[in-house]
């Protein structure tokens, strides 16, 4: 063979990989998108990595929530004796009693709901 084919035989090579790494991307999901000249072009979606930030705040807020509702619904008092019995228990629920703990948020989420619930 000459220089010449195999050079470009190197380039059909390089095109084909191109080509196979392309389709093994699509094949995880891929975007239509239409181009100024009306040329329909297909691409690849990136994959996310990691948790989203909005999923992690919302779990968040949701826990806030559910804390202040348990103290609109419990009551002040009683929810810090039943936080107390929890502090002296297992290592489990001194964990638990260190998470709904009570604090500002908590305390000021509470007195929006208890108008609610009572």
């Amino acid at each position: 063979m000459n220089k010449t084919m195999t050079n470009s035989f190197d380039g059909f090579e390089s095109r084909l990989k191109k080509i196979d790494l392309k389709r093994a991307k699509m094949a995880q999901g891929y975007k239509g998108s239409v181009n100024k000249d009306g040329l329909i072009v297909f691409r690849p979606t990136r994959r996310q990595r990691g948790i989203p930030l909005r999923a992690v705040v919302m779990l968040i807020v949701g826990f806030f929530v559910f804390k202040g509702m348990v103290m609109a619904h419990t009551g002040s008092a009683i929810y810090a004796e039943r936080i107390a019995a929890l502090q002296s228990g297992t290592l489990v629920e001194q964990a638990g009693a260190f998470a709904m703990q009570s604090d500002p948020i908590t305390v000021g989420i509470a007195q929006q709901l208890r108008p609610f619930l009572q």
